[in-house]
C-alpha cells in the first residue's frame, strides 16, 4: 500500500500562515476531511491547501518521516516560502 507525508497550509486574516503535517493513505479523501472539519480537530474551521507531499512505500517509514517534518519548523518554512 502507497503512504503519503503531506504539508498543508492555511492563510488568515493579517496574512498569518498555519502549517499542518500528517500522513495517508488517500490524499485527495484526506485533504477533503480537513476542508470539511473532519480532519484533526487543530484544522477545523479552516481552508486548507496541499503544499507539498512524499509518497512512501511503507507505513512505518512514512510515519517516521511525518515526525521529522512535523518537529523541523526551519524545514517546513523553507517549503512553504518556496511554493
Amino acid at each position: 500500500m502507497t503512504y503519503f507525508v503531506y504539508l498543508i497550509v492555511s492563510n488568515l486574516k493579517n496574512n498569518k500562515k498555519f502549517s499542518y503535517v500528517g500522513y495517508t493513505n488517500n490524499l485527495k479523501k484526506r485533504l477533503n476531511l480537513h476542508n470539511t472539519g473532519k480532519g484533526a480537530k487543530f484544522t477545523r474551521g479552516k481552508k486548507w491547501k496541499l503544499v507539498y507531499y512524499e509518497k512512501y512505500d511503507s507505513k512505518s517509514i512514512a510515519m517516521k518521516n511525518e515526525f521529522i517534518l512535523k518537529k523541523n519548523y526551519k524545514l517546513r518554512n523553507k517549503i512553504i516560502k518556496s511554493k
